[in-house]
């Protein structure tokens, strides 16, 4: 048997059929590998979607404010919108929303999550038919937000400010500048 084989190899043919077998089980190897590669990071990306999902806290919940947590960024992490910080300040009767103790624990409420799209006016603000028309002159430092609150005692009013004044971009206001208010 060991002569056939050898005789079969003296042939400079038989060494490039060799050559050229052990080629393509090297591809089809690589080939293979690659394949089951991508299936495994394909199951791997749908596990930890499946993960996400089921980590998604379910509401109303508890929530322990660790330290350097704002109401805003528990929202995020619970709503996926800083917006919504009104509504855990108001599930927990706190006063000052600055202020959060390390280890109080907070009830997070079951509510819509409020979207609004970053530097768009957003259409649900609250319009009021106008009647008459106070006029505001912008300080040092002021932005809609905070002359909303000072006049309005909320801050989401900033956007029938920007509208009523035809702001084509709410963030530019200077000092000197007069603005009606609704």
């Amino acid at each position: 048997m060991w002569k056939t084989l050898k005789a079969s190899f003296d042939s400079p043919d038989s060494y490039v059929s060799l050559a050229l077998g052990l080629a393509v089980v090297l591809v089809v190897g690589m080939i293979a590998f690659n394949y089951f590669k991508a299936k495994m990071q394909t199951a791997k990306v749908t596990q930890e979607q499946k993960q996400e999902q089921a980590g998604k806290p379910t509401l109303p919940a508890k929530y322990t404010v660790k330290d350097g947590d704002t109401l805003w960024s528990i929202a995020e992490n619970y709503y996926q919108s800083g917006y919504n910080w009104v509504d855990i300040q108001q599930a927990n009767s706190l006063t000052n929303a600055d202020y959060l103790e390390v280890g109080q624990t907070l009830t997070i409420p079951d509510v819509k999550p409020i979207q609004v799209p970053p530097g768009e006016i957003s259409a649900t603000s609250t319009q009021t038919p106008p009647t008459q028309h106070r006029t505001y002159t912008v300080r040092t430092g002021d932005c809609l937000w905070n002359i909303s609150v000072n006049i309005y005692g909320t801050g989401y009013r900033w956007t029938d400010i920007a509208k009523l004044n035809s702001l084509a971009n709410p963030d530019l206001i200077f000092a000197g500048n007069v603005l009606t208010l609704p």
